[in-house]
């Protein structure tokens, strides 16, 4: 079995005890060596590899909560606010006011055969003063067929008269994630998984298991390569048969350029059934395919409403938000899950809800102590101190939205949070400071895929607009990188395999054109990803 080595300006390890190197030896997909080359002889002869001499390599970045969705959801119409990019790198101009929101799905509906659903994805109503998108404005601007229109969090949805009608839904006021008009009447905002699974039943498919699709996650993998993404997680999969054959086919791909980490979706399952069926999915895990993980989902969103808030609740006064599951349900999803062996990812971004699954995590070890359970709370919006100093006794991960102080920092100063608690929105130096297991992600497609942006986010805390947000909460940019690596990989439990460059572990990398640790910390978003590397295997962008 042959020796490569590839040599760079700069190589950064992620290990403690050799932080840095400029040459990295490969042998059978695995790192052999780390160090100057002239210390790598004695590994026996090799091939020099110099294609990235003037690059800086660092481990292949590790998104630890985004969703395979990400490479199925733009076969339908974007309409979020923020100009994003789709996977074929066309630019999709955000939408700006209401008007030009319904412009765009008229234009999109003109272009469908007769009858069929208008789909459409992004919309986010926060950035429109006192605009819901109700079916009245979505029947203004297309009346004739089914339109259904996910908003930015994935926790909300609208749709027009038409898709009420087909779904039944318009018969059933009253039932919780049903929202109500001023008459009474269902007004066609569902919020939560609940009441849209009436929705997804009318249009004979489900958005969130369209990523049971060999084209889609092929997409997936396309979009995290591009974004220097060695190991992905999909963190809400409902693993059905068809979900599964398509992950092994697409991990076994010799050219697949990413290691997938499907987590199950509790909620799909009752818990025995869902237990039976993890623990027989391990016997599929390969060196790309790992399973292992369930996905818990309880609150909703802040910019949403529809996450579960302590006192004093929302800043603007809007009414608390909205459990998943009734919260004892939940928290027997701990339990059982927990007795199991199993590994826990819990979907937390309101203080209420991470104390429920805190209380839950708790109870579960007291009744059955587990040293190493690696439970990791995601999201984490808002947590408060004294919820972190718990979350470190009990031995809690953390997975924080980084994204979220640009994309919505601005909306949770204004509205949701207030001055003082809009400090404490993903609260990331101090989870450090308490040795909380800490990772950083981008759930996209709620936001774009991009390692480099969500520590750019981490680093310097800006909103959209430009305001500072925290500023004590800030992480240097060794320690926003180790979150995108290492850090992350912890909280997978795969950092034996992945997350720094050491002997034994698989040979991934990313390639940068610039030194994160040379450019201005503002700067860190914008370095060019030149490649990855997957065992050895070169995939350049």
């Amino acid at each position: 079995m042959s020796i490569r080595i590839f040599s760079a300006r700069r190589i950064v390890t992620m290990d403690p005890s050799l932080p840095e190197a400029t040459h990295v030896a490969v042998r059978g997909g695995k790192v052999l060596g780390v160090g100057p080359l002239e210390e790598l002889h004695d590994l026996g002869d090799y091939e020099l590899d110099e294609r990235f001499a003037d690059k800086v390599i660092l481990p292949g970045f590790v998104e630890g909560h985004s969703h395979a969705l990400e490479g199925a959801i733009w076969k339908y119409l974007y309409l979020g606010y923020f100009p994003r990019t789709d996977p074929t790198g066309r630019l999709w101009e955000g939408v700006k006011s209401l008007a030009q929101m319904q412009q765009r799905l008229r234009q999109a509906a003109a272009a469908l055969p007769a009858g069929e659903p208008l789909v459409a994805w992004g919309f986010d109503p926060v950035y429109f003063d006192g605009v819901r998108l109700d079916k009245r404005a979505l029947d203004e601007a297309v009346g004739e067929r089914p339109v259904v229109v996910f908003h930015a969090s994935l926790h909300v949805l609208s749709v027009n008269s038409t898709m009420l009608r087909l779904s039944g839904l318009d018969r059933h006021a009253g039932v919780e994630g049903i929202m109500l008009g001023a008459d009474g009447c269902p007004n066609g905002e569902l919020q939560e998984m609940a009441a849209m699974h009436g929705i997804f039943e009318a249009l004979g498919r489900n958005l969130f298991e369209e990523v049971s699709s060999v084209d889609a996650l092929r997409a997936y993998g396309a979009v995290a390569r591009r974004a220097g993404v060695t190991t992905i997680t999909d963190l809400y999969n409902p693993l059905t048969d068809p979900g599964i054959a398509a992950l092994r086919e697409v991990a076994a791909a010799d050219d697949y350029p990413v290691r997938l980490v499907p987590a199950m979706s509790a909620l799909a399952w009752p818990a025995e059934q869902g237990i039976a069926r993890l623990q027989a999915c391990s016997e599929w895990s390969t060196e790309r395919l790992h399973f292992g993980l369930v996905k818990l989902m309880t609150d909703g969103s802040i910019q949403g409403y529809t996450a579960r808030m302590k006192w004093p609740g929302y800043h603007d006064g809007h009414p608390n938000g909205m459990w998943n599951a009734p919260p004892e349900a939940l928290q027997q999803f701990v339990l059982d899950y927990h007795q199991a062996g199993l590994q826990l990812h819990i979907h937390t971004n309101g203080d209420e809800a991470v104390d429920l699954m805190l209380d839950a995590i708790e109870e579960a070890l007291t009744l059955w102590p587990r040293p190493d359970h690696r439970h990791t709370l995601q999201h984490c919006q808002f947590i408060s101190q004294a919820q972190l100093r718990r979350a470190a006794k009990l031995g809690v991960c953390l997975n924080m939205f980084a994204n979220h102080i640009y994309y919505w920092g601005d909306i949770h100063r204004e509205r949701t949070l207030g001055y003082a608690r809009s400090r404490r929105l993903e609260p990331l130096a101090s989870a450090l400071r308490l040795g909380i297991p800490t990772a950083i992600h981008s759930d996209a497609p709620v936001t774009p895929l991009g390692p480099l942006f969500t520590a750019w986010c981490a680093v310097e805390r800006r909103t959209a607009s430009g305001a500072e947000l925290g500023t004590h909460e800030r992480l240097s940019v060794a320690q926003a990188l180790h979150t995108i690596t290492l850090g992350a990989a912890y909280t997978l439990r795969l950092d034996h395999l992945v997350g720094s460059l050491e002997v034994g572990k698989y040979a991934d990398m990313v390639v940068l054109d610039e030194d994160p640790f040379e450019v201005a910390p503002d700067r860190l978003r914008a370095i060019r990803i030149a490649a990855t590397v997957l065992g050895g295997r070169v995939h350049e962008n």
